[in-house]
């Protein structure tokens, strides 16, 4: 696996909308963001074509993944946000463009797409921080949200992930004036469930959004069981809200696959269980969670009761939330309760 090396101060990164142009339908929120990144980070961001584009074709969007892949002044790519159709778009990559110069990705979400392809062709990227949801809106960036995405594109190392002890599923609405100004409405979280043996285990992550996998399934392009001997599967469940059967279900697939037996490690996100048309009063949603964590917890045990389980950390549709490794190294130490991991030098 190829871990792209990092940006310096001053370098440009392009910020692409390879799913969907929310630039388009909030272009103050995004200029927010591009003003925080830079100031926050040193880098330039660079916008391509259809990053403000609605409605692009999946050929367009492409081709500015290329273009920014074939850029040696260009030192990693940002996505805007997710989508739900970027799995016409990885068709139209260039591997060997990628390849000649690898270059960190970052983006969850619908780019569960782009994450997977470049696992497949030996790259790593970094599944989380959105510029639409994570670095826009509200009044700062969080905390964990900086210092992952410092880590992915410039400083590197160790962290281990924390909690930070409140979240929200969803902030204002992009088209009122409070987004600019103010977090979504935060609750405190519970503490992580962890299951499986006392031991602690390393390996390269792979996964993403729950939603996305059944689609790579689905078109064959997820990666072979054996090539994710030994690793780490990252889950999470999107806006959508999928409800725990739906998960159970797609597990159980996985676990006749041979997938879940064949990882040494699973991490499952803090999920999304409301939304500004589902609202569940608060013992409503602790039960929503309650019930994805057990069906989750329930399906590994019977495929692989080795594997070492941690459910509950703050990464993908979440926030606040930790940018984390795709295809780099993570720990999860079942003794300890512990989760680390390694942003690469």
């Amino acid at each position: 696996m190829l871990i792209p090396p990092k940006a310096r101060p001053g370098d440009r990164i392009a910020i692409l909308s390879p799913a969907f142009a929310a630039p388009a339908v909030a272009p103050e929120l995004h200029d927010q963001a591009m003003r925080r990144f830079a100031k926050l980070t040193g880098l330039v961001p660079v916008e391509y074509p259809t990053t403000r584009v609605l409605d692009a074709s999946a050929e367009a969007r492409a081709a500015d993944v290329n273009a920014a892949f074939a850029d040696p002044g260009i030192r990693g790519i940002l996505a805007t946000i997710g989508g739900d159709d970027q799995i016409l778009v990885t068709r139209h990559l260039d591997p060997a463009l990628t390849q000649a110069d690898p270059k960190p990705f970052i983006g969850h979400s619908d780019n569960t797409n782009i994450l997977n392809w470049l696992w497949r062709h030996g790259i790593a990227g970094y599944y989380g921080g959105s510029t639409q949801v994570h670095l826009g809106p509200g009044p700062a960036v969080d905390d964990i949200q900086l210092r992952s995405l410092r880590a992915a594109l410039l400083d590197g190392g160790e962290i281990e992930l924390t909690e930070p002890g409140e979240s929200e599923d969803f902030g204002r609405r992009w088209e009122s004036p409070e987004a600019l100004t103010e977090f979504g409405d935060r609750e405190p979280t519970e503490q992580w469930t962890w299951a499986g043996p006392a031991k602690t285990v390393t390996g390269r992550t792979w996964g993403g959004c729950v939603e996305v996998m059944a689609q790579l399934a689905l078109a064959d392009q997820m990666p072979s069981t054996s090539d994710l001997a030994g690793g780490i599967l990252l889950l999470e469940t999107s806006e959508r809200l999928s409800p725990a059967e739906v998960v159970e279900e797609q597990l159980r697939a996985y676990g006749e696959r041979g997938l879940l037996g064949a990882v040494a490690g699973v991490v499952v996100a803090r999920p999304v269980v409301s939304s500004f048309d589902v609202m569940p009063s608060a013992a409503e949603r602790a039960a929503l969670r309650a019930a994805q964590r057990d069906v989750v917890i329930e399906q590994v045990s019977r495929y692989n009761p080795e594997a070492v389980v941690c459910v509950g950390v703050p990464f993908g549709h979440t926030r606040p939330q930790w940018i984390v490794p795709y295809g780099g190294e993570m720990t999860l130490d079942g003794e300890a309760q512990r989760v680390t991991a390694r942003y690469a030098e």
